[in-house]
């Protein structure tokens, strides 16, 4: 059973999805539960294998800025709706292992899990971002960060396994939460490769008058769409290109004040999520990806899997695994407008290297392929299944 907030969000959401849909029933007997039904994922999905909450829904809501968490009506919901629900789903469905996603869906299920006994199954917690880095942006008070990094190492600790979505990552919390190596697996982000490249055929839903330059990501200070305005208004590329931005997020109206800001307003096109990113992808000259912080970026691949020119930052964790520095993309320090803006110059003014990121970055996208990452969540499934068996023959 994979248990999510809902199918709001990003990469994670994208890859349950995947498993949900992709896993070999003969095999695994995947199902998924939400605390609520709602996300742009949910037409992916097969709906007749989802469970959800069935008391509070209205109340459950996490999405948009992390910080939401905490306000007082929220964290009261999810202190007493959101555990009864994840208990009542497991309870209905006995599971032989449940997956969380991401830290706050992690830190409930640690809770219900913890109080199941003998009875409980095998728990993987699964983690796609830099949780010091998230804690950071999602708390002012040095306290309440302390509270909350505590509770996290606590939580992930007490897992039967540790699920990262990059070694970058698996290497970083490793160090700052303590974990046991013997528990930590690493899968990355599965991307359906002949998918993207289909639709990636497929004609913009708006015309542009100018060439462009593309991201995708939430609107949110951990994408750094503040630094990609900056670069881009300080850069040649703004007097020929364009620069279209996918995505939504509580950021939005701070974004469209500091383009018009910087005088760029006219030439800086949102058009908020799109559910095929790809078609921007494949069109653009350059791919760009300004973070501060990642886990995997799923996107990256899915723009290296549509032969776009790939510029992303050497954040933690993620982005260099998937690009090959001046093979299917290029890598700049992160938290340097001046920096990135100087390399998409310099991509933009040499097309030898550009079409060689073109010819390069397709074979590297199939490192990623579905069919590769949802193998290695059935063996992991299955490991884990097995652990348990084995658990409770001891117990016995």
């Amino acid at each position: 059973m994979l248990l999510l907030s809902s199918l709001h969000g990003g990469g994670a959401e994208r890859v349950a999805v995947h498993l949900l849909n992709r896993c070999d029933p003969k095999l695994i007997d995947v199902r998924m539960g939400l605390l609520r039904k709602a996300g742009p994922f949910l037409g992916d999905a097969d709906k007749s294998r989802i469970d959800v909450s069935r008391i509070g829904q209205d109340w459950l809501t996490f999405e948009g800025h992390n910080s939401n968490f905490y306000r007082p009506d929220r964290l009261l919901a999810g202190a007493v709706l959101a555990p009864a629900n994840i208990a009542s789903m497991i309870k209905a469905h006995r599971p032989h292992v449940v997956m969380s996603f991401l830290k706050g869906m992690s830190v409930l299920t640690y809770f219900v899990v913890k109080g199941m006994g003998q009875n409980r199954p095998r728990w993987i917690a699964r983690e796609g971002n830099n949780t010091d880095a998230v804690i950071d942006d999602e708390l002012t008070g040095v306290a309440s960060r302390n509270i909350i990094k505590s509770l996290t190492r606590r939580v992930y600790r007490a897992a039967d396994c540790f699920l990262a979505n990059s070694h970058e990552m698996a290497r970083g919390l490793h160090d700052t939460l303590d974990l046991d190596w013997a528990k930590v697996r690493v899968i990355h982000n599965p991307i359906d490769v002949a998918k993207v490249q289909r639709l990636a055929r497929e004609a913009l839903p708006v015309a542009q008058e100018r060439p462009f330059i593309v991201t995708a990501g939430r609107l949110e200070y951990q994408k750094g769409h503040d630094l990609l305005l900056k670069a881009y208004a300080d850069s040649k590329v703004a007097r020929q290109r364009d620069l279209v931005i996918l995505g939504s997020g509580s950021l939005e109206a701070d974004l469209k004040r500091q383009a018009a800001a910087l005088g760029v307003a006219d030439r800086v096109k949102f058009h908020g999520f799109s559910a095929n990113p790809w078609a921007w992808f494949s069109k653009a000259d350059l791919f760009v990806l300004p973070s501060r912080w990642e886990g995997f970026p799923s996107v990256v691949a899915e723009a290296l899997a549509c032969a776009a020119p790939a510029l992303v930052t050497a954040c933690d964790f993620g982005p260099r695994e998937v690009i090959e520095d001046g093979m299917s993309g290029w890598v700049t320090p992160p938290e340097n407008a001046s920096a990135f803006g100087g390399a998409m110059d310099m991509l933009l003014e040499t097309p030898a290297l550009t079409e060689r990121f073109r010819d390069h970055g397709p074979a590297r996208a199939a490192n990623f392929d579905i069919a590769r990452a949802v193998e290695a969540y059935t063996d992991l499934f299955l490991e884990q299944a097995a652990a348990g068996r084995r658990a409770v023959a001891l117990e016995a």
